[in-house]
């Protein structure tokens, strides 16, 4: 057997998953691939590049952690902002709370991240004062 590029296979996958009718098909046929070929450890880096071919076609994932519960209306405006600045179609947020964010937010879709966290902020303070 061949071994396919990842990237190839993330391609595949990600047109495979834009039908509704063939996505369970394709996870399953992903898993038994990786697992025969012995590149489980791949999985994290294929997921990534599936999500970025998803983002090329209207359909972006992403991740937004804050330190405390997001409420129902700014969960909305997140998802409104991302699809203003991704022009994306379908937009689809996971939400973490981590208390060690302190305050704001960080917004990671495939290819972007905002950090407007205070943990950051005091990063950025803190490096700057080493400079001086």
């Amino acid at each position: 057997m061949a071994k396919l590029s990842r990237r190839a296979i993330a391609q595949y996958i990600a047109r495979e998953l834009s039908d509704d009718a063939h996505r369970k098909k394709a996870v399953l046929q992903l898993a038994a691939y990786l697992v025969d070929t012995r590149r489980t450890k791949e999985l994290p880096l294929v997921v990534r590049d599936i999500e970025y071919y998803l983002s090329e076609s209207g359909s972006v994932s992403g991740v937004v952690t804050t330190a405390f519960d997001l409420t129902a209306e700014t969960k909305k405006a997140m998802e409104k902002y991302v699809k203003q600045q991704t022009g994306a179609k379908d937009v689809t947020l996971d939400h973490i709370v981590d208390p060690a964010v302190l305050g704001g937010l960080k917004v990671t879709i495939p290819g972007h991240q905002l950090d407007a966290t205070v943990k950051r902020n005091l990063t950025i303070l803190k490096t700057q004062f080493k400079k001086i």
